[in-house]
């Protein structure tokens, strides 16, 4: 009898991982315009170590600074 509100605290929780994941990668986008290195750009950088303290993945870290450094495409 409980196994629909299991499901149902699951996709909140992933809701709200990916707006968190979302505004992250946003203020890493704009950290990046400075420079796509983060030793030599110190927003960017502590932007990338909040990202990883909520466990953001590298790949979605990845793409973010290159987007916002302009290396894509």
């Amino acid at each position: 009898m409980g196994a629909q509100w299991k499901s149902k605290g699951k996709a909140q929780v992933a809701d709200a991982k990916g707006k968190l994941f979302g505004k992250l990668a946003k203020e890493i986008m704009v950290a990046a315009r400075g420079g796509a290195d983060p030793a030599a750009n110190s927003k960017l950088r502590l932007v990338v170590e909040q990202a990883r303290k909520v466990s953001m993945p590298k790949d979605t870290l990845e793409r973010a600074i290159k987007k916002g450094a302009g290396l894509t495409g």
